[in-house]
């Protein structure tokens, strides 16, 4: 089964964030309210409570979610220089199509398209949204040996992966096998042009980078950032921003419990809404901080 369920965005104007997604990517407001205090708490963001928050669907209508909450900007936060979620990924139709799309909106193309060495079969482009929020866009022309890659049904489509900077890709991503009951895939050495912009190092200088899959769905990147990455700045009692939480269903819930009892934030409860639909739900911290929200699935 695929497990990609939501990533939830911190943005500091709701309206204007729901207003781009919904006109430029085609997404469709679901879901408007205010962050419940016992969900808040199971982020450890007691000060997320009562925030506004919206949740948007593509139009394919796939029920996989971006979820927006608006909390005050943080100044000194850049993107693609600290730890934790460093960009969504979503599948297009067309590369081309939404690069030409893109170049009128209000979003700063960083990656234009551009085929991946040796993979054909993935044609990716990258943007940055309002908040510094990382966002790829992928065409997918064929399965990997080891992954099916989903299909897109409407021109921008769903998110199908999510990507986290780490200091170490071997810690991480034992660590998630582990606490997630996953699969990590093998390593790779890639050049990484918008790291390599960002902490402003030669254009061809390789980074590590890995997957992990779940039996043969794949859904988690991580990138192995220079040593000059910083944990991620932030609000006391908020979450992170940008990028703030990965939420995965899983079809071993009772298996995670056991093996996370003394990870989880706070114990699993039963959440309300579009994203849950009544399921247990808890969140623990990967070792650089990175916020995973498990539901039942």
């Amino acid at each position: 089964m695929r497990l990609m369920k939501a990533a939830t965005l911190t943005v500091s104007d709701l309206e204007r964030s729901k207003s781009l997604y919904c006109e430029w990517l085609d997404y469709s407001c679901v879901e408007t309210g205010a962050i419940d205090e016992g969900l808040a708490q199971s982020w450890g963001a007691p000060q997320t409570a009562g925030r506004k928050y919206c949740v948007l669907q593509p139009a394919s209508g796939a029920k996989v979610f971006i979820r927006m909450i608006e909390q005050p900007a943080v100044l000194e936060y850049r993107a693609l220089r600290s730890y934790g979620w460093a960009a969504i990924e979503i599948c297009n139709q067309d590369t081309l199509a939404v690069n030409e799309r893109m170049k009128k909106s209000p979003f700063e193309i960083i990656g234009p398209p551009k085929e991946l060495d040796g993979m054909p079969a993935i044609f990716p482009m990258q943007i940055k949204g309002p908040d510094q929020e990382i966002v790829y866009f992928t065409e997918i022309r064929a399965d990997l040996e080891m992954y099916d890659l989903p299909r897109a049904n409407s021109l921008i489509d769903k998110l199908f992966i999510l990507v986290i900077a780490c200091r170490d890709i071997q810690v991480t991503g034992a660590w998630l096998e582990k606490h997630l009951l996953i699969e990590k895939g093998r390593d790779i050495e890639i050049i990484y042009t918008m790291i390599n912009q960002a902490f402003d190092l030669p254009m061809d200088t390789t980074h590590p980078i890995t997957t992990l899959k779940h039996e043969r769905d794949v859904f988690l990147e991580i990138d192995t950032y220079p040593e000059e990455a910083i944990d991620r700045p932030q609000h006391a009692g908020m979450l992170p921003p940008c990028t703030a939480i990965g939420s995965f269903i899983h079809p071993d819930f009772d298996g995670l419990n056991r093996i996370n009892k003394a990870f989880w934030i706070t114990p699993p409860q039963v959440q309300d809404g579009i994203i849950y639909n009544g399921k247990r739900a808890a969140a623990l911290r990967s070792p650089d901080g990175t916020l995973i929200e498990m539901i039942e699935a």
